[in-house]
C-alpha cells in the first residue's frame, strides 16, 4: 500500500529525526541515571562520614517519598534516599529507558496505547490494597517489583513524549530562521 505524498519525509530529515532522537532519548537516560546515583548516594556518602553531601540528598527526597525505614532498603546501616517502592520506579524507568531502542523505534513518537500504563498500576494497586486491608503484607520484593513494572511501563511513555518535545521544538526553531 503506498502512503499519500503528504506523509512523506525526506530522507535528510528522516535521519535528523533519528539522530535528535537518539540524542534526546541518551539526555533522558543521562538525567534518570543521575537521580538514581543520587538516591543511592545518601547512604553511601552517610556511611562514610559525608554528612554535608547525604542531609541535603535526604531532605530533598523527604518531599517525594516518605521514606519509611521499616520500608526502605539500606546500604550498609543507612536506608536509601527513597522507600523500596519509589526506588523500583525509579530503577525501572532507568531500566525501561536503556531497554527500549532494542524493542521499539527510538523515532516512533506514536505512544502505546494508554491502557497498557492503566495497567502496569494493577500490581502496585493490588500490592497496596492488600497490605491496607490486612490480608497480606508486602515485602521489600512485592514494593520493589511493583515499582519496577510501573517504572518500565512510564519509561515507554516518557520516550516518544521527550522526543515529540525535542522535535517539535526543532521545527519551530527552524520555522522561525
Amino acid at each position: 500500500m503506498t502512503e499519500p505524498a503528504g506523509s512523506y519525509i525526506p530522507t535528510d530529515i528522516s535521519r535528523y529525526f533519528r539522530s535528535q532522537a537518539f540524542r534526546a532519548w541518551g539526555v533522558t537516560v543521562a538525567i534518570v541515571f543521575v537521580w538514581v546515583v543520587v538516591i543511592v548516594l545518601a547512604p553511601v556518602a552517610l556511611e562514610t562520614g559525608w554528612i554535608s553531601i547525604s542531609s541535603p540528598i535526604y531532605t530533598f527526597f523527604s518531599y517525594i517519598c516518605h521514606q519509611l525505614p521499616e520500608r526502605s532498603l539500606y546500604f550498609e546501616t543507612h536506608p536509601l534516599a527513597v522507600c523500596s517502592r519509589c526506588f523500583g520506579v525509579y530503577f525501572g524507568l532507568f531500566a525501561g529507558l536503556l531497554a527500549y531502542p532494542l524493542w521499539r523505534k527510538i523515532d516512533d513518537v506514536e505512544p502505546l496505547p494508554r491502557i497498557w500504563l492503566f495497567l502496569s498500576l494493577v500490581p502496585i494497586g493490588i500490592d497496596w490494597s492488600l497490605t491496607v486491608f490486612g490480608i497480606w503484607e508486602n515485602t521489600h520484593a512485592s514494593r520493589f517489583i511493583t515499582g519496577l513494572i510501573l517504572g518500565i511501563a512510564c519509561a515507554t511513555y516518557i520516550v516518544p513524549a521527550v522526543v515529540e518535545i525535542r522535535r517539535n521544538l526543532s521545527l519551530r526553531r527552524r520555522s522561525e530562521a
